[in-house]
């Protein structure tokens, strides 16, 4: 007879089958996740799926989490985000020290925590290198916590790809822009309020046809032309959201164009490392 830990963790892997079988748009990944036992895969599992939209399977012995979720609904921030607050730490989020200190004795890995991080579980450490991968992963999670309205996968994807553009990275700018598109499709209008319905009207096509534009080009040149426009019309939308945290509207004068981020620290994505911090906010919408 088999223990009883073989045959659930064969259950578990059933229910996931079933689970990604449901999934559309299916994108699939691996990261590592911090934890100890069977309780802990049970709870980062949990956490993470969400029905016909993601599910995770966490395996103990190597502490991989494979993540298979709807990239037109979310994305692996949100996913890692839910499961840093039940408590475990992944590459791009710390679980908050009160959540952790809850967690059963056998469920207390140990922790590499060498980083300052909010009550959220960001990081907001010192980086070594201002064009560091350590940087590129702190400056997604903080652009990415920062609206909560319909249109939140929208701007997360616009964030990220600003991101991109400043690291000069245009492999990863075109698959941002291809989220971005998948994002701008999955808009329920009916959820929109009526201000930001009106506006959405008004520039959903034309943020379509940019986020399009640049996810298929590998010419940084022609990504940062086309960011233009798409911040224009960004700026246009955000104005009617309602933001938790603040955004700010930066001015390039080099390039007489504007982009939002969520950092006031100005980072160009028109010129990245050549003229980093090139420009000024000129608005702070809230």
């Amino acid at each position: 007879m088999r223990p009883i830990s073989k045959i659930m963790a064969v259950m578990m892997l059933l229910v996931s089958l079933v689970y990604t079988a449901q999934i559309k748009n299916a994108k699939t990944e691996t990261v590592k996740i911090s934890g100890n036992c069977d309780m802990c895969k049970s709870k980062i599992e949990k956490s993470g799926n969400v029905k016909n939209v993601a599910t995770v399977n966490w395996d103990e012995a190597s502490k991989m989490a494979t993540l298979t979720y709807d990239s037109s609904k979310t994305n692996q921030q949100e996913i890692l985000k839910r499961i840093a607050n039940a408590g475990y730490d992944s590459e791009s989020f710390y679980a908050p020290d009160d959540v952790y200190a809850k967690l059963p004795s056998c469920c207390q890995y140990k922790r590499n925590k060498t980083t300052t991080m909010d009550g959220h579980g960001h990081d907001h450490s010192a980086m070594k290198d201002s064009m560091s991968n350590e940087q590129n992963h702190s400056s997604m999670n903080q652009e990415s916590k920062s609206v909560g309205s319909p249109l939140q996968s929208v701007q997360n994807s616009y964030f990220s790809l600003k991101n991109a553009l400043v690291r000069s990275d245009v492999k990863t700018a075109s698959a941002n822009a291809k989220e971005l598109t998948d994002a701008i499709t999955a808009v329920k209008m009916n959820e929109l309020s009526i201000t930001e319905h009106n506006v959405w009207m008004k520039v959903m096509n034309t943020l379509g046809t940019d986020a399009k534009a640049i996810s298929e080009t590998q010419d940084v040149k022609k990504q940062r032309e086309t960011f233009k426009s798409l911040s224009k019309n960004m700026y246009d939308l955000l104005k009617t959201s309602k933001l938790s945290t603040p955004v700010y509207y930066q001015y390039c004068p080099m390039q007489d164009a504007n982009w939002l981020s969520t950092e006031s620290t100005i980072k160009n994505p028109y010129y990245g490392a050549q003229m980093l911090t090139c420009g000024s906010t000129v608005e702070t919408l809230k």
